[in-house]
């Protein structure tokens, strides 16, 4: 039923050419499309728990709040990206689709509270507590494994090389 229902509730963004293009942006050693979507299909399970009002507008926010690609920065470092990106993903989210001040909130302020705006729903403190935990999760399964198997090839090559 869960599944059914969150579909329902995100299909037009996941149809969307933009949003699939995420697909070709990595981001915590995935995808930043799969990044998004565990971040909103986690946060629609805990919302439908809590029973939350704004389970619908909550969900969508939370698959848009990385909404954004690496080209759309020009002469940014990765690390003034960190910093910039939720405004931006913010504003493309706004150019796309209807997006109330409950969703603007939530995609502005996901990275508090190293950057951003400070969350002012009760929503907003859930995506922002769900994407960490999820990046954090992605980053230890994902990124690190990536990490080891290269420095194991690299030394690997370096060994083969004597």
């Amino acid at each position: 039923m869960y599944k059914k229902e969150f579909n329902t509730i995100v299909k037009d963004i996941l149809d969307n050419e933009k949003f699939i293009n995420l697909n070709q942006e990595l981001h915590h050693g995935i995808t930043r499309y799969d990044h998004s979507l565990r971040v909103a299909k986690t946060t629609y399970k805990i919302g439908k728990k809590l029973r939350m009002k704004n389970l619908e507008e909550t969900t969508r926010a939370a698959l848009l709040h990385d909404y954004y690609t690496d080209s759309q920065f020009k002469e940014e470092k990765p690390n003034e990206r960190l910093y910039l990106h939720p405004e931006l993903a913010a504003k493309n989210a706004k150019e796309e689709y209807q997006i109330n001040a409950l969703q603007e909130n939530i995609i502005k302020s996901h990275m508090f509270p190293l950057k951003g705006e400070k969350p002012k729903y009760k929503e907003a403190w859930l995506v922002s507590g769900v994407d960490k935990i999820v990046a954090i999760y992605e980053m230890y399964r994902f990124k690190a494994s990536l990490m080891v198997n290269i420095w194991v090839l690299f030394l690997f090559n370096l060994l083969i090389q004597k």
